[in-house]
């Protein structure tokens, strides 16, 4: 049990959980993160956010890349959320970077995946 609590410690850690932030939740402009999110691992694997449903600093969100879907409500904050073992964060205009936590099955390492999206 002590190992599962430290493979999900280290993740936290490293998708930047660790990072506090001391800004409060401010209502977003839906325009800037509303739509659909693709891009590609280095991996190769290729991902889609679909975010829908922005209202002052909650929204929708699906995750797919490969047969991973996830569906969660998110709060924005620093225009970022999180979704998952995953982080969105906006930087710029239709522009956005995606780092995911992956663990391996076979050995539980886990490396973090970062990526360019693009709404499109």
């Amino acid at each position: 049990m002590a190992d599962l609590w430290n493979i999900i410690s280290s993740n936290y850690i490293t998708v930047g959980g660790a990072v506090p932030s001391n800004s409060k939740y401010v209502a977003v402009d839906p325009e800037a993160f509303e739509g659909s999110w693709k891009g590609k691992y280095a991996n190769g694997t290729s991902f889609d956010v679909s975010i829908s449903n922005v209202n002052g600093f909650r929204a929708k969100v699906k995750y797919l890349s490969g047969s991973t879907i996830k569906y969660q409500d998110v709060l924005i904050r620093d225009s970022s959320f999180r979704i998952g073992d995953s982080k969105f964060m906006l930087t710029g205009n239709n522009k956005a970077q995606i780092a995911t936590v992956v663990t391996n099955p076979v050995t539980g390492t886990s490396t973090l995946e970062k990526a360019a999206a693009t709404r499109g």
